[in-house]
């Protein structure tokens, strides 16, 4: 699912169901960044949103709001009733339920008036996301990042300081597979391996840029 951002602004934006076909050309770019939990990608998102001024997409759910999050800036908080319908009328890119209880998706009409304005806009989105939001969207420029090696993830994972011990490690887990699943699918245009951020940032900047160049 998508990060937060400013790809839309309110749910109205988020209600106008706009599918356009895959095949039209979209003026802008749309940046899936996918990698597993600790990777640091969100970093690396922030720092492409800095330097190509791009969006981010704002996801919807139906899981609660936390008191420090804004409706329609972090997340459009919808409840159950009202997703299911946004699934049967088809107004997701992609979505998904998350173990078992909150959903949570992408509205496709934001993602698609931002790049008709001819925006960078960037997804934070697993793999199964980036694989539906491709079947909608081919053009879409899919990259995903890669720790240097397992040991280090779960240094990253247990670093963050955020879980404990047992939850580090199922998500540990949940991290090899997805890192399992991207590197044997035919989702993604690049690999980066983050093993300086710095290098790792330039790398996808590099990237993007590339591909925005041939845009133009």
């Amino acid at each position: 699912m998508g990060a937060s951002g400013h790809a839309a602004n309110n749910h109205a934006s988020a209600h106008a169901h706009a599918h356009t076909p895959a095949h039209e050309h979209c003026p802008g770019l749309l940046l899936l960044i996918c990698g597993p939990s600790g990777v640091g990608k969100t970093t690396i998102v922030h720092e492409l949103i800095r330097r190509f001024g791009g969006l981010f997409s704002v996801s919807a759910t139906t899981r609660q709001r936390s008191p420090q999050e804004r409706d329609g800036v972090d997340y459009f908080f919808v409840d159950e009733r009202t997703f299911q319908e946004w699934i049967t009328e088809d107004r997701f890119l992609e979505h998904a339920q998350v173990f078992g209880r909150a959903w949570y998706g992408t509205p496709e009409a934001p993602v698609r008036a931002e790049l008709a304005k001819g925006h960078l806009v960037v997804l934070d989105i697993d793999v199964q996301g980036a694989d539906n939001v491709r079947k909608r969207i081919p053009e879409a420029l899919a990259i995903f990042v890669l720790p240097p090696n397992e040991q280090e993830l779960l240094k990253r994972l247990r670093a963050r300081g955020r879980e404990d011990e047992a939850a580090i490690e199922r998500r540990f887990a949940e991290s090899k597979l997805e890192i399992a699943r991207a590197t044997q699918g035919q989702t993604f245009d690049a690999f980066v391996v983050n093993d300086t951020l710095p290098r790792a940032t330039d790398e996808v900047s590099a990237i993007v840029a590339a591909r925005l160049a041939k845009r133009d």
